[in-house]
């Protein structure tokens, strides 16, 4: 019993967070990352890695609110004529409102923390940036000479670091490329060779120190003042991912041979020792592509190539949640974790849930400001939409009787006029039978 009520407390206490997952193969599909429930399929494009990010389109937002309105996605078509872009999405449909083109095909995205840029890498080396307010775009420039396979922030957002297909790294201040007053090429702050295959992922240790991860069986610590390599930890496989865990001082590294890495942040006097997150075996022979926190640090949620995900819990290392893969994903290539409370639309609504199921082409949405100040969870949020279409429903069906009688009121109002047209129009000709009937009468009494 005493268990029970210890998990029933951890339950509550989780984080009310949704969870984005991208595919090549699929549609980009929300869920509800404390129980698993799929909140909304989002369709129409085909993501490559690191390609999905959250962004802001709202003006009157202050800095430290830091809400989310859009979701962006990189799109590869599948036809060479077609034009290179970017996908926007807003909460309440589920296929692109817009289309950000582009100079070339890009995979990674990263948006600004407060949600106002987007940065894209593309195929030529070039970084492009978009203001999403005026959904333009404002620079490109030349980064790297082969394709861009990564981009992150360092710990304070002020520096932008970037990865490529050939291994490099390299690092901008953020401040130099949004000056639109600015001419200049060259933007590097460093660049360097870190691996000696390409750059799989790069993730943020503090404002001045960075992690990277390669196919070249590796993960590197870099520091970012000097442009220094710090330290390097090796695998036995190539690494598809990286996640920092602040609060543990670790990483979590995604390995092609199914298993989930932990390493430390900081050497002790035995190394940098390496331990696996669950079972020993992994899961299988399928490879981990992606990686991230979740639950302010609790749990570690990892994406398979199969399409499926799993939650971990950090403490006892045991997976708590297991999700899909869905019979219309592939290979997840990305994945992206935000608290329900930073989610808003332009109206004040917040996305909560979907009504895609099985064909449907738009997803519900909700006041985000009374939610938010109630406190309300997601599987509460569901059943207030339940309610809500009942009511949406009601008022339909009112407003089709209205219709109705009113077309009626309409139809009956035209005879009326008709008619009174037509005693008008015959005035001066024959009289109306009532009207030669009085004059009859009135004959007569002469």
């Amino acid at each position: 019993m005493a268990a029970q009520t210890r998990e029933k407390a951890k339950r509550e206490e989780r984080m009310e967070e949704i969870l984005f997952t991208s595919s090549a193969d699929g549609p980009i599909v929300a869920y509800d990352a404390s129980s698993g429930t799929t909140l909304a399929h989002f369709t129409g494009s085909r993501c490559p890695r690191k390609g999905l990010s959250l962004v802001s389109q709202i003006q009157t937002l202050t800095p430290t609110e830091n809400n989310l309105s859009l979701i962006a996605v990189s799109h590869i078509s599948s036809s060479d004529s077609a034009s290179p872009s970017i996908h926007l999405y807003n909460w309440w449909s589920s296929t692109p409102f817009h289309l950000l083109f582009i100079p070339e095909p890009v995979a990674p995205l990263l948006c600004t923390p407060d949600g106002s840029f987007l940065f894209s890498g593309g195929v030529s080396g070039h970084i492009h940036i978009h203001a999403i307010s005026t959904l333009s775009l404002i620079r490109s420039f030349p980064a790297h000479h082969k394709p861009v396979s990564c981009l992150a922030f360092n710990g304070d957002g002020s520096l932008l670091v970037s990865g490529d297909d050939d291994g490099a790294i390299a690092t901008f201040p953020i401040l130099r490329l949004l000056d639109a007053s600015s001419a200049q090429c060259d933007f590097s702050l460093h660049c360097f060779a870190a691996h000696s295959a390409a750059v799989t992922s790069i993730a943020s240790v503090d404002i001045s120190t960075v992690i990277s991860c390669s196919l070249d069986y590796s993960c590197k610590l870099w520091s970012l003042t000097q442009g220094t390599l710090l330290h390097t930890v090796r695998f036995p496989c190539m690494v598809w991912a990286v996640a920092v865990d602040q609060v543990r001082a670790a990483f979590y590294a995604a390995g092609s041979n199914g298993r989930i890495y932990v390493g430390p942040l900081k050497s002790s006097t035995h190394g940098f020792e390496l331990s696996t997150c669950g079972p020993e075996h992994g899961h299988g022979r399928v490879a981990v592509t992606a990686v991230t926190m979740a639950n302010e640090g609790r749990d570690l949620i990892s994406a398979f190539e199969d399409g499926s995900i799993r939650v971990w819990e950090i403490d006892t290392g045991r997976a708590i949640r297991f999700i899909g893969p869905l019979e219309m994903a592939g290979s997840i290539s990305d994945l992206v974790v935000v608290s329900s409370k930073r989610i808003r639309v332009k109206d004040g609504c917040g996305f909560v849930s979907d009504s895609y199921s099985r064909g449907g082409q738009s997803n519900r949405r909700f006041c985000d400001e009374e939610i938010i100040s109630r406190g309300v969870g997601v599987r509460e949020m569901m059943e207030m939409e339940e309610m809500l279409s009942v009511v949406v429903t009601d008022r339909k069906r009112a407003i089709d009787t209205l219709e109705t009688s009113l077309g009626m009121y309409q139809r009956l109002l035209k005879l009326i006029l008709k008619e009174a047209k037509g005693r008008d129009s015959g005035s001066t000709d024959e009289p109306w039978p009532c009207r030669h009937g009085k004059e009859e009468e009135d004959g007569n009494s002469l």
